[in-house]
């Protein structure tokens, strides 16, 4: 089985996929859009031009590499952004189990925007999410916020994998700590916090407050926040 994990930037997406890693049933897969991404986009990203030269920037290529593991004894969790997808035919995702995982804007503008200058809509990912969210939502979809999971890590996991049809692992809850081996090549940029970590921690971001400019950008996405929210597992 492929879990096909679609989230917004500055989320707790490496956290979980830490979680997913420690299952013995199940191999993990960082980003695997991320090179793509970069060789299109028009923003400056850390390390862009090192991770363009060492991963792989062809779609076609990864979606085929994806979906070697459809008949594999373990399942595979896919980490992947939702903006590093969204110029992409994704017709592929049908054959997953798709979770969308959001987080409360405010708290993900706050965050993002220490690493990246001036995001727009399309560099934080929720209107992309609920535009793929709509278009391949099933019964096997399910919807994830990160501030619920933080509230009751166990209760939110078990609930998780009783939606992916997979039994609960306690070895979930916990990680050693540092860096990992699946992490993606740009985790010394971005995975600073999380590799502090052995387990799912409450974001700093979540007293900060927002700034003035970004005011315009919260209020265009938080009625698709709003929306997603109302489908997501509940603590």
């Amino acid at each position: 089985m492929i879990i096909h994990l679609i989230s917004s930037p500055r989320n707790v997406s490496t956290a979980l996929m830490y979680s997913f890693a420690q299952r013995k049933d199940t191999i993990v897969m960082d980003e695997p859009f991320y090179a793509y991404y970069l060789k299109n986009c028009q923003l400056e990203h850390p390390g862009m031009d090192r991770i363009i030269e060492n991963c792989e920037t062809d779609p076609e290529k990864i979606i085929h590499d994806i979906l070697k593991y459809k008949n594999s004894k373990k399942n595979l969790f896919i980490k992947n952004m939702a903006h590093h997808i969204a110029n992409l035919d994704i017709d592929f995702i049908a054959e997953m189990k798709n979770i969308f995982f959001i987080r409360n804007p405010l708290q993900l503008i706050t965050s993002f925007a220490k690493i990246i200058a001036n995001p727009g809509s399309d560099d934080i990912g929720i209107e992309t999410i609920y535009q793929i969210y709509s278009q391949y939502k099933d019964d096997q979809s399910v919807v994830l916020d990160s501030g619920e999971l933080l509230k009751d890590p166990p209760i939110i996991l078990r609930k998780l994998c009783g939606d992916l049809k997979i039994p609960f692992d306690e070895s979930m809850i916990s990680w050693q700590i540092g860096p990992k081996p699946y992490d993606g090549i740009w985790a010394e940029y971005w995975y600073e916090n999380v590799h502090k970590s052995t387990g799912f921690t409450k974001q700093r971001a979540t007293e900060r407050i927002l700034a003035d400019r970004y005011l315009p950008l919260y209020e265009s996405v938080l009625p698709f926040y709003d929306e997603l929210f109302k489908h997501s597992i509940k603590a």
